[in-house]
């Protein structure tokens, strides 16, 4: 595979992630996002089934089960939390506002594990608040699900940071994605069996939602950047997929008519610019602990592939030749 044809399914899968924010968002007009979250994640996971086979026969080293536990909890949270934000807030909204995981996950990895992050980090995470201010109306505008969302956003941070000690530590990215999204599922289908409305009436209902969120926004997309993360350099894959918050925009702009204040409009162009000063950055933070490396959420997918490219600049991945080369599936 070339390295263009890379980067453009690359930029297919943050479409497809960008406008499964859409389906996010029409899905609750069927379910609640108890159930919602439940269901897409139990698709997600019976299509990554198959590829677990593939790691079957890999060793689990000591700590292994629990390390994927709390991976598994955090993906959880943060995913529910994510669903939930779209109770109120629009969809260009919650796309920029989750986006900003990634300038939250290099100060998570400073706060967990000692990554010190870099003066030119700090600034563009001082951007994005000033971004989400502007995207929100200002502080005074910030409502219950644009806080829910920037909540969303810090959770998919530690999420991502434990994700990538995990998988440095034991690898198996496919069984580590399965367990992901079957336990998101075992934990919300409950739930929402108890307070919200499932039923198989409501799911056939949300079916063309749950068919875009559950096939193409998590296994499609996540399947594609596997494949092409291993013949491009992480900053391309990182400022590519970042566009995965302006697909979301787009795709609320096209189908469910929404428009941004010029403000807004300015907030959201602030909030990018500063995604993608961290994803171009080829500073690599001092640190205490070796350089991350996992796989990606599918939805704060893109804040993942940033943070890699903010902290290694391209260097070569642990155990391998080169990032490109890297067979990990960090989107």
């Amino acid at each position: 595979m070339s390295k263009l044809k890379a980067n453009l399914l690359l930029l297919f899968a943050a479409a497809l992630w960008g406008l499964g924010n859409v389906a996010q968002k029409t899905v609750l007009a069927h379910l609640d996002p108890l159930s919602a979250v439940g269901l897409r994640c139990l698709i997600g996971g019976l299509l990554m089934l198959p590829f677990v086979l593939t790691e079957r026969r890999l060793p689990a080293g000591p700590g292994y089960f629990s390390s994927l536990a709390k991976v598994s909890l955090l993906f959880a949270i943060s995913i529910t939390l994510q669903q939930l934000c779209y109770l109120g807030a629009t969809v260009t909204n919650a796309s920029f506002l989750v986006s900003t995981a990634t300038v939250m996950t290099p100060l998570a990895a400073w706060l967990l594990i000692g990554e010190r992050p870099t003066a030119s980090l700090a600034v563009a995470a001082g951007l994005t608040v000033l971004g989400a201010l502007l995207l929100s109306g200002g502080i005074a505008g910030l409502s219950g699900s644009d806080l829910t969302a920037i909540l969303s956003a810090a959770c998919y941070a530690l999420w991502m940071v434990e994700l990538g000690r995990h998988m440095q530590t034991h690898a198996r990215p496919f069984t580590a994605a399965a367990t992901q999204f079957l336990g998101a599922a075992a934990f919300a289908l409950p739930l929402g069996e108890l307070q919200g409305n499932l039923s198989l009436a409501a799911a056939f209902a949300a079916g063309p939602e749950l068919a875009v969120l559950g096939v193409f926004s998590t296994a499609i997309a996540f399947g594609i950047q596997i494949a092409a993360q291993r013949f491009t350099s992480a900053s391309h894959a990182a400022v590519i997929v970042s566009a995965e918050s302006v697909f979301g925009a787009l795709g609320a702009a096209i189908f469910l008519g929404e428009r941004n204040s010029p403000a807004g409009a300015m907030g959201a162009a602030i909030i990018l610019g500063a995604i993608l000063s961290v994803a171009m950055s080829n500073r690599t933070p001092r640190a205490r602990t070796p350089l991350l490396a996992g796989p990606i959420p599918f939805d704060a997918a893109p804040a993942f592939v940033t943070t890699r490219a903010a902290w290694a600049g391209d260097r070569p991945a642990p155990n391998s030749g080169s990032m490109e080369e890297c067979d990990d599936p960090c989107r």
